[in-house]
Formats: C-alpha cells, structure tokens, sequence
C-alpha cells in the first residue's frame, strides 16, 4: 500500500482545512494510500518533519499557506529525498498556487492530488534558504510578513495591501546591485522581485506567457524610485496594465544573481521574513521538486 505524509498547519488562513480534514484524509483513503498525519506547532516545524519522516513516503502532502509549503520543501531538500510533493493551499493569499492554478477548495484540491501528475519546477535558493517563488525587498514587502493575522484571515489580499498603504510614507529606495549573466543592473529601487510566479503578495500580478515555472530561469523585476508625481503615475500605470517597457521599471529573467545591498535591508521569502545580507548569491535551481497536481485553469 502507497503511504502519504500530511504536513498539516492547522493555523492556517481561516482554518478551512481544519473543517474539512475528515474528507480530506478520506479521498485520500479511497485512492488507496495508508495516510500518517503531522501538525506543525511552530515556525519551522514543516522542515523538521520532512527533513525527518519524507523518505520514508511515497508522497508527502502540505495542507497550509505558502510559508508551510516554503517550509516542507526546505525539509525535502534537505533531506535529499526524491518525493513527489502534494499542495493544498490553505493560507491567506496563496500566491504559489494561484501560479499553478490550484484549486482553492480544500477537498478538490485533495481530488486533484490523488488523480494528477508529479511535474518537475524550479526552486530559489537564497544564500542557502530555499524558496517556491519569491524573494522580494522594498515597497510592501514587509506587509507580507507584518500584516496580522487575524487581518489576513478576514480581508486575504486586501489586508496586504492594507498593510503596504501605512508603510508609504516611510518608504526609502533602496541602493541595491545586481550582476546576472546578462550584465549589471544597478541604482535606486523602491521595489524589487525574484520570482517564479504570476502572483506575489496580490498586489503584483505578471501573465502566464511570462513566467515557465521549470526554465531554470527567474523572472526579476525592479521598480526605480520615483522622483516626482508624474513618474510614480508612470510606475502605477506600467504595473496595471503590465507594460514593463516602461523607463521605470526593468523586467528581465536570469538564472543566477549577485546582490550587492545594505545588509538592513529586509527581505520576504515566500511571505516570510528574511534578514539582508551585504552580498547575496540567488540562484535557480531547476527542476528542484515534483509537485503532484491536476491543473485546473482559471
């Protein structure tokens, strides 16, 4: 019999999976797997037990938000345990599976896991942190983390939003260099992201035709720091309709970066905190993991 370990953050979002987990550990039974169930009680929790117990499995499963997923994968990783992965997102915004078209009802998604496919993606590693699709520093990226999360629970996106809105009157650009295999990128940003996704916090969005998951490529964008009024317009208007022709912004895809920057600066990964560092290697690792799924278009 096929054995399944579900990694489960039963603090997640607004606790969905919680109500539902009966009928989630059942369609699992139905499909004929021998299911052993893990709750996390703290950060970090999720890379113990993978890092621990993943081997011994034919498949692991993460019910949680992306930061659970961030952390399961770590624990693989780590492990060297070549698993499938399975993702039930169940957290507030869930930008990783939105990216991968996931289904946002906790049971079908479940349904998907059981009838799809393992599929290789990429991985970020960051100075040695692994992360799904992102790692971001400026402009709202400490909302991310910062936002309550009974807040987060309630309002999912806007709360983000929300959270970013209070820090603008404080925000500074950031002095950050980047050396790719196509050159330098250098100055003063008010926003930047390495990512591997369409979506990053529900406040940037990029289209599926710019983004391949498993190119072995990161997509990177970075918005300059606006001057005056009529440049910060022209910021907001390239990010809405997504035109990243635009003199302020510069989008481009590498597979490895060097960063130069103000060790503190602070930097989301996956939605969670991640101290700066004077110099920070970032680098794609493709075809990293094999997430099971059934994509169900939007």
């Amino acid at each position: 019999m096929k054995k399944v370990l579900i990694i489960l953050n039963p603090c997640a979002g607004t606790k969905q999976a919680n109500k539902y987990f009966v009928e989630i550990i059942q369609v699992f039974c139905e499909a004929g797997f021998e299911t052993v169930v893990k709750t996390t009680m703290e950060s970090g929790d999720g890379t113990v037990i993978a890092r621990e117990r993943a081997a011994d499995f034919d498949m692991v499963v993460c019910i949680g938000g992306d930061g659970t997923f961030n952390e399961v994968i770590a624990g693989i990783l780590e492990a060297k345990a070549d698993v499938p992965i399975g993702y039930i997102p169940a957290g507030s915004t869930n930008d990783f599976a939105d990216s991968m078209h996931l289904s946002t009802d906790v049971v079908q998604a479940a349904r998907d896991i059981v009838a799809g496919e393992p599929k290789y993606l990429d991985v970020g590693c960051f100075n040695g942190r692994y992360f799904s699709y992102v790692a971001s520093f400026g402009a709202f990226t400490q909302a991310s983390y910062e936002a309550p999360q009974s807040i987060k629970n309630i309002l999912g996106h806007m709360a983000y939003i929300l959270e970013g809105i209070k820090d603008i009157p404080s925000i500074r650009p950031m002095k950050v260099w980047m050396k790719m295999e196509q050159g330098v990128y250098g100055g003063e940003y008010l926003f930047g992201a390495v990512c591997n996704s369409t979506s990053v916090g529900g406040i940037l969005t990029l289209s599926d035709d710019l983004v391949d998951m498993n190119d072995g490529k990161f997509e990177v964008l970075l918005v300059k720091s606006p001057s005056n009024i009529l440049e910060l317009n022209q910021i907001i208007l390239a990010i809405a309709t997504q035109n990243f022709h635009s003199p302020m912004i510069s989008f481009f895809s590498s597979s490895h970066l060097e960063v130069t920057a103000d060790p503190s600066m602070p930097w989301t990964l996956d939605g969670e905190y991640q101290q700066g560092s004077e110099t920070i290697q970032i680098q794609n690792l493709q075809n990293a993991i094999r997430l099971v799924r059934t994509e169900r278009r939007k």
